[in-house]
């Protein structure tokens, strides 16, 4: 990885990739590309779709040392894979094994270091979305990879109280371990799904950081009825950009972030990291809008009837 720039550094390429399921709607590939373009920059970003069958621990391994043979220069790791890649890289920065989960992966000389700009991402958003957000009482849906990566972050910004909510018991006493590594200021505990509705008022924000919401996997990861116009909302979903947490909680007039923010500052970091050049973040945004409302102009195209021709008389 180079940080000097000359004549040699343009003609330098870089072949980067996304492993994932439901990956398909995902702008980060074209956030990657673009940005390389602006900048000059021979760069090729490839989308590999996971099955069930093809996310286990022994194909993830399989598709690690495929891409460490093809020249591969980084990847990023997605849904549900940011914790089984952990043990499978070389290396991994102290800040991503504390939290236990990567979403993104650097090859340099054969050697696989994992990196964690999710925890970066979210800490940029909130700070810019929701900067008067009170953070003494938080609840947060979600312990896998991205619930960990926020829990993370959310400590970092100095939340006094999370609780974080999700089926997988062990998976939320690991979240609330590698937290209170980070800090003993903060009280972070686990929830039930029966506790939200008390929980939720006398909270000050929720975060969604489950894949409910997603294109392929519609719907609202809590009932509208818990949440109240004190609230504030955050979604890290961004496909849709406006979920259906989010447009329930706009309604009752609760401040909300969606996830826009985490999606473009985790692909800047994660270009940095790959390329070694920092990212333009204005123009990145820029693209990002740019990229949504010619989706959402498609979209409604598609759904709006053929335009019919005028009816004509005929001749007798």
């Amino acid at each position: 990885m180079t940080t000097t720039y000359g004549s040699s550094d343009r003609r330098r390429s870089f072949l980067a990739g996304l492993l994932g399921q439901g990956i398909k709607p995902s702008l980060t590939p074209e956030l990657h590309e673009r940005e390389a373009e602006r900048q000059e920059i021979r760069y090729v970003y490839k989308s590999v779709e996971l099955d069930d069958r093809h996310a286990t621990p022994e194909h993830l391994r399989h598709l690690l040392d495929f891409a460490v043979e093809l020249g591969f220069d980084g990847l990023n790791v997605t849904h549900p894979i940011k914790q089984a890649m952990v043990p499978l890289v070389d290396r991994v920065t102290s800040e991503a094994r504390a939290i236990g989960a990567i979403n993104t992966v650097l090859i340099d000389d054969g050697v696989t270091t994992g990196h964690n700009t999710d925890v970066t991402g979210f800490a940029k958003a909130f700070r810019e979305g929701l900067p008067d957000a009170a953070i003494d009482d938080v609840v947060l849906l979600g312990a896998g990879g991205a619930g960990t990566a926020v829990a993370n972050a959310m400590v970092r910004l100095g939340v006094r109280r999370l609780r974080v909510v999700d089926p997988d018991a062990e998976r939320s006493e690991t979240l609330v371990r590698s937290a209170g590594l980070l800090s003993q200021d903060a009280d972070v505990g686990t929830l039930t799904a029966d506790d939200l509705p008390d929980a939720l008022t006398n909270a000050s924000g929720l975060i969604n950081a489950t894949p409910v919401g997603m294109a392929d996997h519609p719907g609202s990861p809590v009932s509208p009825e818990l949440l109240q116009p004190s609230l504030w909302v955050a979604d890290i979903v961004y496909r849709p950009l406006m979920t259906e947490l989010l447009r329930a909680a706009g309604t009752l007039g609760c401040q909300t972030l969606s996830g826009a923010g985490m999606a473009v500052h985790q692909a800047a970091d994660s270009f940095e990291l790959i390329t070694g050049r920092p990212a333009h973040r204005d123009a990145m945004f820029r693209d990002f809008d740019q990229m949504v409302e010619a989706e959402v102009d498609e979209t409604a195209h598609r759904a709006s009837p053929p335009a019919r021709e005028p009816s004509r008389e005929r001749n007798e």
